[in-house]
């Protein structure tokens, strides 16, 4: 299963540029969106990205895992709290979730390695 969640990251964003290029206006729309969503409020921006991020693996999203990991990094969530997010998607989504909690475990300890090395 190995894969190189950092490039897929990257790759995402290139694509996601070249989309807001192309059809502006429903990247504009869904850009909107996203900053309305993931904004504080109630919830913590941390709170909302491991939200997404079981959402992601509970829908399979082989994109949106390693996306949300990293925002959730960076929104300053830890191991233990995208581990226990993990678990709830595998209750949620049963053996296909587990299976792609697996590969959010992977992108976990890459992104975890590519912080460390500055």
């Amino acid at each position: 299963m190995i894969k190189d969640h950092g490039k897929n990251y990257s790759d995402l964003e290139k694509l996601i540029t070249q989309m807001n290029e192309e059809i502006p206006a429903v990247m504009t729309g869904f850009n909107n969106l996203h900053e309305a969503v993931l904004s504080e409020g109630a919830l913590t921006i941390k709170t909302k990205e491991l939200i997404a991020l079981g959402i992601a693996i509970s829908l399979r999203c082989n994109g949106c895992i390693p996306y949300h990991i990293k925002n959730a990094l960076d929104a300053g969530a830890n191991f233990s709290e995208i581990m226990e997010t993990i678990g709830v998607a595998i209750l949620m989504g049963g053996s296909s979730s587990m299976v792609y909690g697996c590969e959010a475990l992977e992108a976990l300890n890459q992104f975890i390695v590519l912080e460390k090395n500055g």
